[in-house]
């Protein structure tokens, strides 16, 4: 490996990671503000009656699901109606991580399992505009470039991988 292959993977590296971060930080604000829409059901609920509010859909799968082909077609039903609506979209690859953020993680214990509901489907995420100005975001902004650029070297659905922390 060559030092300008060295510095252009780190600097990569460095990319992700902001990227990784901005999702973070929407996350954040957009469920504090409840305006996130949590499951593959609920999801095209919203985008079949209100898709120009919609401002990011997430996918997010581990290596068992990539598998499961009822998903799959989910996915790409749901990246096609993204695509042809402009609505951004990326690929979250530890949904571990994303039920964490989401505040959303299941309690392992026995006495949690016992009864307990069924843990949130969190295979697709939307995050809608609140018609506010606060969604001048400089987060959600580096998301929509990251998105857009992504486009443009033809990789439709970028993958992120966030960070544990």
């Amino acid at each position: 490996m060559t030092l300008e292959e060295f510095s252009a993977g780190e600097q990569k590296t460095e990319r992700m990671d902001k990227v990784g971060d901005a999702l973070e930080e929407v996350l954040s604000k957009a469920l504090s503000q409840r305006t996130i829409t949590v499951g593959v059901y609920e999801a095209a609920k919203l985008l079949n009656v209100d898709p120009d509010n919609v401002v990011l859909c997430l996918l997010a799968a581990d290596e068992d699901d990539d598998r499961d082909v009822a998903l799959q077609i989910h996915f790409t039903l749901i990246q096609a109606f993204c695509c042809e609506n402009d609505i951004n979209i990326l690929r979250v690859s530890n949904p571990g991580r994303l039920a964490k953020l989401l505040l959303l993680e299941t309690d392992a214990s026995p006495a949690a399992s016992e009864g307990a509901a069924q843990p949130p489907d969190l295979h697709c995420v939307l995050v809608t505009n609140p018609h506010s100005s606060q969604w001048k975001d400089p987060a959600l902004s580096q998301l929509i470039c990251f998105c857009r650029e992504s486009r443009y070297m033809d990789q439709w659905v970028p993958v992120i991988n966030l960070p544990e922390r």
